[in-house]
């Protein structure tokens, strides 16, 4: 940005100034910004109608944790306002409508679920002695796992340990005893039930990602550079199991504009 001068950055992104001299301690007029890779954007999420329903009648998704699916292989900008002004009014108006549909409910199977996933959380995580992780340990290694082998660029080969790791992750996650044994206002049980979210999500990306031989949008495979339209112009779908998620595709719906080309920086 050395060359905008710094009237012109003082006017137009000031913000960017202050982010560097405060966290980086440099000052973008007179020396280079470092660049680094940062998570930006999600592609896919939960998979539902375009009326936000998804496959479990009752449940409704919207905004980027669902996959209507406006975002495709690489989320553009404002897609997310879209998303959400969107099919967040299409989710509220299909939840009513289903409820009309649907006035009675099982109070008491609700009640029950709702006891059995106290006692399940009660019984993993609150037993002093007993547990041998924490919750940093497992998400470091996480992080770590992620990024070497499903990160910007990936192989079979990465993505193979990044699949054995997040299994093994899964186990040791069985094995998180929490410090903080306090049955109100435990931050630590909100980090601990994240972390069992971002496990699933990692297996769901790693084995997807396994099995996609080729590179669209961020999904970058450098043993399959060149994009598979025959093979996978397709949504991949993780199915929980017993074991490793089992995958499967779904067609795209191509209406206006057909997949093109990635040409970053190209005219």
């Amino acid at each position: 940005m050395r060359h905008i001068g710094e009237k012109k950055i003082n006017k137009k992104l000031p913000f960017v100034r202050e982010l560097c001299q405060n966290y980086v301690g440099i000052d973008p007029v007179d020396e280079m910004i470092p660049v680094r890779p940062v998570i930006h954007y999600m592609m896919g999420g939960i998979d539902t109608d375009i009326e936000a329903a998804t496959s479990l009648p009752g449940l409704f998704a919207a905004g980027e944790c669902a996959c209507v699916s406006i975002n495709g292989a690489n989320r553009l900008g404002s897609n997310s306002l879209t998303e959400l002004l969107v099919f967040g009014a299409r989710a509220a108006h299909s939840a009513v409508r289903f409820a009309e549909q649907n006035p009675t409910v099982d109070e008491e199977a609700i009640t029950a679920q709702a006891a059995q996933e106290q006692e399940r959380i009660r019984e993993q995580f609150f037993r002093p002695g007993k547990g041998t992780e924490t919750i940093a340990s497992i998400r470091t290694d996480l992080n770590r796992a992620l990024e070497a082998g499903a990160g910007i660029y990936r192989s079979e080969e990465s993505l193979k340990v990044a699949c054995d790791q997040v299994r093994e992750l899964k186990e040791r996650y069985k094995s998180v005893e929490l410090a903080d044994h306090s049955l109100t206002f435990n931050t630590e049980l909100i980090a601990v039930l994240e972390l069992g979210s971002l496990l699933d999500v990692a297996e769901a990306v790693t084995h997807s990602a396994l099995q996609r031989r080729e590179s669209r949008g961020s999904h970058q495979r450098s043993d399959f550079p060149e994009r598979d339209d025959e093979q996978f112009l397709k949504h991949s779908l993780a199915y929980q199991t017993d074991g490793d998620p089992r995958i499967e595709y779904s067609d795209v719906t191509i209406t206006r504009w057909p997949p093109g080309d990635r040409v970053y920086g190209n005219n």
